[in-house]
């Protein structure tokens, strides 16, 4: 598997092994849509998805966390760097952590820097998730960009393969039940298919190909869950077509609607108005 070179001005489709920092940017002229912008259109409301896009929120340090998993289990990311401070709260400290994310690297406590290493170890010794992320099986966090149409479209993928797509997270809980309530509350079927089009489009892997998330607790003893969707799938594929309807014919009359434009009315949930029959 290849990778180009980024061309901002004119972006080819194709595979880029770019920073994250210039995808979250958008290098598109014009600018692309992402599965995060899809789900922003179609769970929120264009209004939404466009404050979002003219006022880009500053990194969180809540991020770091897992961003610093990321690095040591996918092996491509920023620098860890120990900040080995009881409190971060003086004015050296505040000063170190910042010149450390000015720098493009993750500043950790040895708390949290211990319990990546040791997630990282806990994933090594989980037979599948490791056979999915072997070094030598693909190449981490790979930038895809595609046009639909009169839409370009972007997806940073956490681990291209030349037979299937796979996607890291970090959780609360790994138990399929949690699992469910997270590809519902983040809309994780949405990035799946946003995915697979991706690829797809660019002639890398058909529709079909196997897409894996791997799921894996930040607590100990850091379990892990491979988890594939199933019937996630055809409800991804249609939310994906709304959200490149709304994106296209928003653009086109630089109009981003909130959630209505008529009163709403507003009706009981029908378990309480059975109760109250």
């Amino acid at each position: 598997m290849t990778t180009t070179e980024p061309a901002v001005e004119e972006v080819i489709p194709g595979v880029y092994d770019i920073p994250a920092e210039m995808y979250h940017a958008d290098p598109i002229p014009g600018g692309s849509l992402s599965s995060t912008g899809a789900r922003t259109l179609t769970s929120c409301c264009p209004a939404k998805f466009r404050y979002d896009l003219d006022h880009p929120q500053p990194y969180k340090a809540a991020f770091d966390f897992g961003t610093a998993a990321h690095k040591l289990v996918l092996g491509d990311g920023p620098e860890l760097v120990l900040v080995d401070e009881l409190l971060w709260n003086t004015d050296a400290t505040k000063a170190r952590v910042a010149e450390i994310r000015a720098a493009g690297n993750i500043p950790l406590k040895r708390a949290d820097l211990e319990r990546v290493h040791d997630m990282a170890t806990a994933l090594s010794q989980h037979a599948e998730a490791a056979d999915l992320l072997d070094p030598a099986s693909g190449q981490a966090e790979q930038t895809l960009f595609w046009p639909i149409g009169n839409v370009w479209c972007r997806a940073r993928v956490d681990w291209l393969r030349d037979d299937q797509l796979v996607d890291y997270k970090t959780a609360r809980s790994a138990h399929p039940d949690a699992i469910q309530k997270a590809v519902q509350e983040h809309g994780y079927h949405v990035q799946e298919d946003w995915y697979r089009r991706g690829a797809d489009a660019l002639g890398l892997l058909p529709r079909q190909a196997p897409f894996p998330f791997i799921f894996q607790e930040k607590e100990p003893p850091y379990v892990v869950t491979v988890a594939r969707l199933d019937l996630w799938r055809h409800i991804g594929h249609q939310v994906s077509e709304q959200a490149l309807f709304l994106y296209e014919s928003c653009r086109a009359a630089d109009y981003w609607p909130a959630y209505t434009t008529d009163p709403a009315f507003i009706s009981p949930p029908a378990w309480l108005e059975r109760q109250y029959a």
